[in-house]
């Protein structure tokens, strides 16, 4: 179990640890940055490999580009020395937390960022990678769920541990925990946004949570007709499942055709009358721009 002057320490929070940062909103006013111990060449930080978050969505990266381009990086990267050698790179100090804010720095073409600068161990750095992101809720799900198990099996803490130092209660670590459960296919659905928490929760005691994924994203099931499906009596469950079950061979295979053609996911929804809809989904502007594209085109 974790020692008690570990758990008194983190759950005193980040701020008692690396000192009082101004706000982002007070700095950007005031026109300059949060307050650092020094600024450090960006070739001389490198990341921390035991950093949880390990997805960093590459439009959310542009647009913090911009605003470092235009602001500066208000708050401070939290960063430990490291020994300097031909393995790191020429590396002088390892990221606690920030790495967002420095790959963004990197896009925004700075030279240096503002650090600050704190000697701690490797136990240390990773309770306060994943606390740190934690808090900030930077994380997804399994992500998450990766950062509580990482804790649990290389620092020996329970549930109880975790729930008091990172601010949350026992039951929603332990359905976080649950999560590792899922098949990995599942899990990177999830990691990559295609499935919310709510639907990997709800897909935990499935027999095939793989399939059931597979059809949350395809028909773009609600977290709400996942857990009707799952409850065999439910009147939900039982209208959800007529409603799926109504398509027929040349139904599925026209999808299949249209979604081939413009790679993406495609539901059609078929009357008796002959008359439907149908529906195309997109998960970023560009693929929407693409769609109208070959349309105008002509494919």
């Amino acid at each position: 179990m974790a020692d008690d002057n570990s758990r008194k320490r983190l759950g005193r929070g980040l701020a008692a640890l690396i000192g009082d940062l101004d706000t982002p909103t007070a700095a950007v006013r005031a026109g300059n940055e949060a307050r650092a111990d020094r600024k450090v060449p960006i070739e001389h930080i490198r990341a921390n490999p035991n950093n949880p978050r390990r997805f960093f969505n590459e439009e959310d990266l542009q647009d913090l580009s911009r605003s470092i381009s235009e602001h500066g990086i208000v708050q401070p990267i939290l960063v430990r020395p490291v020994c300097d050698g031909g393995d790191l790179g020429g590396a002088r100090f390892e990221i606690i937390a920030g790495e967002r804010r420095w790959r963004a720095a990197q896009k925004a073409g700075l030279h240096e960022v503002p650090v600050l600068i704190r000697e701690v161990e490797d136990k240390q750095a990773l309770e306060l990678a994943i606390i740190e992101n934690v808090q900030r809720a930077d994380l997804n799900a399994i992500e998450e769920a990766q950062g509580y198990q990482q804790l649990i099996d290389e620092y020996d803490y329970s549930q109880a541990d975790l729930g008091q130092v990172i601010g949350k209660s026992r039951s929603h670590v332990a359905n976080t925990l649950r999560l590792m459960k899922l098949p990995e296919k599942v899990k990177g659905m999830v990691a990559d946004g295609q499935l919310s928490a709510g639907h990997a929760r709800a897909l935990i005691t499935v027999g095939d949570p793989s399939a059931l994924a597979e059809k949350i994203v395809r028909d773009g099931l609600s977290v709400r007709q996942v857990e009707a499906l799952t409850q065999a009596g439910s009147d939900e469950g039982k209208a959800v499942r007529k409603e799926t079950a109504k398509k027929d061979a040349d139904t599925l295979a026209l999808e299949r055709r249209i979604s081939d053609l413009l790679g993406l996911k495609i539901d059609i929804s078929a009357k008796d009358n002959g008359s439907g809809e149908l529906k195309i989904r997109f998960r970023t502007v560009e693929q929407l721009d693409e769609v109208c594209r070959r349309l105008e085109n002509g494919f």
